[in-house]
């Protein structure tokens, strides 16, 4: 196989890796076809030929599917690296929720940014530790307790996880959320400097 079979035969293999990641992508943000063609103004038609690899992607249509998913286009392609000193977590999609894991090290207050799409039911439950979330887009629906509350964009609550407790999408959008835990009941302490 000569050196340019060979990256085709790469560039091919990235390019049938984009369907599932865009189906992915979608379903982590909790939309429907139709709704992100209302978005992007991309037929549904040819969103479903893009994610099940009967369309070739195109920057023309990646561009718009990155901004509504609120992904970088190189994770929709599986851009290899190249020397950028961000780091780059994956993913972890769990009972219909999306995690991104923000932080590495074992042990200690674990960070994350969870994506929550609509729907569930309140089923609250009980472990060890302490979580703090703050919202980012959407609205949240917090029930600790028996008190039961929505917390808008910019707004956070912290709590001890051996209260009963559940949380999910306030509304039929996805609300997302930076989220710190501490398996030992570890708070977050949040810092500011005095005014002069």
């Amino acid at each position: 196989m000569s050196d340019l079979d060979a990256r085709v035969s790469d560039l091919d293999a990235v390019l049938d890796a984009v369907g599932p990641r865009l189906r992915a992508a979608r379903s982590a943000r909790g939309m429907t076809l139709a709704e992100v063609g209302a978005e992007t103004g991309i037929s549904e038609s040819t969103l479903s030929r893009l994610e099940s690899g009967g369309r070739k992607p195109t920057l023309e249509l990646l561009l718009p599917l990155a901004r509504v998913y609120r992904v970088a286009l190189d994770e929709l392609v599986g851009a290899p690296e190249t020397g950028d000193p961000r780091v780059r977590f994956t993913p972890v999609h769990r009972d219909g929720r999306t995690y991104v894991p923000l932080s590495r090290r074992p042990g200690g207050v674990q960070a994350f940014k969870m994506v929550i799409p609509p729907g569930g039911e309140p089923d609250q439950k009980v472990h060890e530790g302490y979580e703090w979330m703050y919202v980012l887009e959407g609205r949240l629906r917090l029930v600790l307790g028996d008190r039961d509350m929505t917390l808008a964009p910019g707004e956070a609550a912290e709590f001890d996880t051996r209260v009963p407790h559940w949380f999910g999408a306030a509304d039929t959008r996805p609300v997302e959320l930076l989220v710190l835990f501490g398996t030992q009941g570890e708070r977050a302490h949040l810092r500011a400097r005095a005014g002069g």
